[in-house]
């Protein structure tokens, strides 16, 4: 029967699927998934027999070598975490790091025959281990059979030998299962797989074969063992202090971080790298487009999250993490810095916060803030989008950079803040601080986006009724006034703005300028007649709910007088520079005679900007002015940080390890207001975990007094570190020092 000029019939379509989708694998792609996991294990036999089985099975392997006890060494205060400086991890594992060696004692049925037995130590790590991909390491005894590990009889007594290991300088950063092999002539026998045996490898800055080496004492004790970390913000003339428990050596921290890095799916034969380690560390601090560890908030809003102020330390973030494989709320710059630091020194990369006041964000390359004035010299905030950051925390961490030439390696920029994408992902760095001194832009990793952030200008344009624009001031010198760090082994700041820039207006940072031009960095070359008028605003401590004065010097360097007619803008500003309302406008009319100088006084009222403060209570003043005889245009800027109110923490007792202590933390309510829903949260490294106490109510003028039980578990000195937060009252902190004796 023909179909022919038959018509298709209409039918349903075939049913949806129902249950769970079928699982993606690497099928058809790849001959075996990419090993991304450090949790992930494979399944080592215990028994690999050679050839076939015969019909009555195995044959028996009574008189060949036996293992019977397998000794990790693993105590803080026996030999391997001595010598491996990792003495002070809570951990119940050994944990010794790479390029150095460690030893194991192995327990055998009886004496071991060096010419008879064979034995081999094997370290595993991941699903998939390869002795090719670094992730199978056999650990031979003799110099004749060696591996990319060496192994070394170290001692025989009995039928125990101690084996001394010693892991490549280059090898895999990460959790190792480890076996104990004999063989025999019918197969390999080795050891049942044991989770007491793990062990964790870390890199090596004392080691001068490792990538991360750091040939000073001092600065590794700072950058890898500290955990007391102080991290600076405030203003460029007004700087303040954090303290923060970086807490790398805290129980459970460890694994966290090595999670962060599982969670990425970064594959494990990539973790011996310091610089695919960092970059992709800086991508998954953040959660924007990875649910990586933190969610940044800059709104002032933290209803469903901890305030990015109230934070003492990184373990509770960490912990959190990992137990919940969920970003945690919330962070802003300095919060990002001081966890990735702690994610550096834990797995043993010397790294350090640091703090560059007047930050430029700059997100198209032309070194340039602008700021829109009308043609009266008034500011107009509604066309100026560009801002400059009040201070901005971000890292370095130290490392050669074989992939760039000699010179480049030392400490490098790693910033895990999200503020521009960088290959498709918010991350940024690693970034040798030395390219960015010297222009050299076109290395990778972000060099050109840091030089920015350090040396942008601030340009004034005028705009006129017709739209268009002219530069009629450039400030040089404002951005990147000074970087800060902690100084090693002291609690005293260090200075390392020439490390990242020279001196302004020298030959040296010409050439440097002229250099980044070649790769794209344009910067604003308008040749601007200079003012005869100076403007200078004052140095200024004032606390939260104060009346004060801001007193306006002008300078007349000219031998005629002069007017400027000068606007005075005040507005409450977050940290990042963001106008949130601007409280204050005068524009007074100031008569300078030559050669002379006059003051202009604006009364500024608590009441006009307390409603308005953000976090961090910063005021941010622009005054610019017009001079009548000249057209020339004046200009300053000033931040001015609002003291807070302190919290005072005093410890009591013996201060010895294992006898109790107390801490007690007390607070004033100096307001006529009252406080509402106040956390309270205190730590201290080696003497007491985070803690936190809930107010709901903190009455104008009234006190409160928390007293908590502790005992120190390690000698040293340290510091108890206590913050304060509520929804109008932030960044209120403070710390005792104590030094706890053995």
């Amino acid at each position: 029967m023909s179909d022919q000029g038959a018509t298709a019939t209409p039918s349903s379509p075939p049913p949806a699927p129902t249950g769970p989708p079928p699982k993606v694998t690497s099928r058809g792609r790849a001959a075996a998934p990419t090993a991304s996991s450090n949790v992930d294990a494979a399944d080592i036999p215990e028994f690999e027999h050679f050839g076939t089985v015969g019909p009555r099975g195995l044959p028996p392997l009574t008189e060949y070598l036996d293992i019977w006890d397998v000794d990790m060494i693993k105590k803080p205060d026996e030999i391997n975490k001595i010598d491996h400086h990792t003495a002070l991890y809570h951990s119940d594992f050994l944990i010794v790091r790479r390029g150095q060696e460690f030893q194991v004692n192995i327990t055998f049925d009886r004496t071991y025959k060096p010419a008879e037995d064979k034995f081999a130590v094997e370290f595993v790590i991941g699903s998939n281990p390869q002795y090719s991909k670094g992730t199978y390491i056999p650990v031979l005894p003799t110099k004749e059979r060696q591996s990319s590990w060496e192994g070394r009889i170290i001692n025989k007594s009995d039928n125990v030998i101690t084996m001394g290991i010693t892991p490549a300088a280059n090898c895999i950063v990460g959790k190792y299962h480890m076996y104990v092999a004999v063989m025999t002539p019918f197969g390999i026998r080795r050891t049942r797989k044991d989770n007491s045996r793990d062990v964790y490898i870390l890199f090596n800055p004392w080691a001068a074969d490792d990538a991360v080496f750091l040939d000073d004492e001092e600065e590794r004790k700072e950058c890898v063992m500290n955990e007391m970390g102080i991290i600076y913000h405030g203003a460029f003339d007004d700087i303040a202090e954090r303290d923060w428990n970086y807490g790398q050596f805290n129980y459970g921290v460890l694994d966290a971080c090595l999670s962060v890095m599982d969670r990425s799916d970064m594959p494990i034969n990539n973790r011996g790298d310091p610089i695919k380690v960092a970059r992709q560390a800086s991508a998954m601090l953040d959660s924007l487009d990875d649910n990586g560890v933190l969610v940044g908030n800059w709104t002032g809003e933290y209803t469903y999250g901890v305030a990015p102020t109230s934070w003492t330390g990184s373990t509770d973030i960490l912990l959190s993490y990992a137990s919940s494989k969920m970003p945690v709320c919330y962070a802003q710059c300095w919060v990002y810095a001081a966890v990735f630091n702690t994610f550096l020194r834990c797995l043993g990369i010397p790294s350090r916060v640091v703090t560059n006041y007047y930050s430029a964000h700059d997100n198209d390359g032309n070194l340039k803030t602008d700021i829109i004035l009308d043609e009266n010299g008034r500011v107009d905030r509604n066309r100026t989008k560009d801002s400059i950051w009040n201070y901005h925390c971000w890292n370095e961490c130290y490392m050669t950079r074989p992939d760039l030439p000699p010179g480049f390696g030392g400490w490098q920029v790693v910033d895990a803040t999200p503020q521009e994408t960088s290959d498709g992902m918010y991350r940024c760095g690693p970034a040798s601080v030395y390219a960015i001194k010297h222009g050299q832009l076109c290395f990778p990793f972000d060099a050109a986006f840091v030089f920015a952030e350090v040396n942008s200008d601030v340009v004034f344009y005028s705009r006129k009724k017709d739209g268009t624009m002219q530069p009629v001031k450039v400030n040089r010198s404002h951005v990147g006034r000074l970087v800060l760090t902690k100084t090693p082994g002291d609690v005293t700041r260090r200075d390392i703005t020439s490390q990242y820039k020279f001196v302004e207006g020298s030959a040296e940072e010409q050439t440097v300028l002229e250099k980044a031009e070649e790769f794209g960095c344009k910067r604003d070359k308008s040749d601007l007649p200079v003012a005869d008028i100076d403007l200078v605003l004052p140095k200024l401590e004032i606390r939260v709910g104060d009346d004060f004065e801001l007193s306006l010097e002008f300078v007349n360097r000219s031998n005629q007088e002069r007017t400027v007619n000068t606007y005075i803008s005040g507005s409450v500003v977050y940290y990042t520079g963001v106008n949130k309302h601007e409280f204050l406008l005068r524009d007074p009319s100031v008569k300078i005679s030559p050669n002379s100088s006059a003051k202009e006084v604006v009364m500024v009222q608590s009441k006009s900007y307390m409603k308005h403060l953000v976090e961090q209570a910063n005021l941010h003043f622009i005054v610019t002015g017009k001079v009548k005889e000249t057209g020339h245009v004046v200009s300053a800027m000033k931040v001015v940080t609002l003291h807070n109110p302190k919290l005072t923490v005093e410890v009591s007792g013996e201060g010895r390890v294992s006898e109790e202590m107390v801490a007690t933390v007390r607070f004033t309510n100096p307001f006529s207001f009252n406080l509402e829903n106040v956390y309270i949260r205190m730590e201290g490294p080696g003497l007491m975990p985070p803690q936190f106490k809930y107010y709901s109510l903190i009455t104008a003028g009234s006190s409160l007094t928390w007293a908590e039980f502790f005992t120190p578990h390690r000698a040293g000195s340290t510091r108890v570190i206590a913050t304060l937060d509520c929804p109008v009252l932030r960044q209120v902190y403070g710390q005792a020092s104590i030094t706890i004796k053995p």
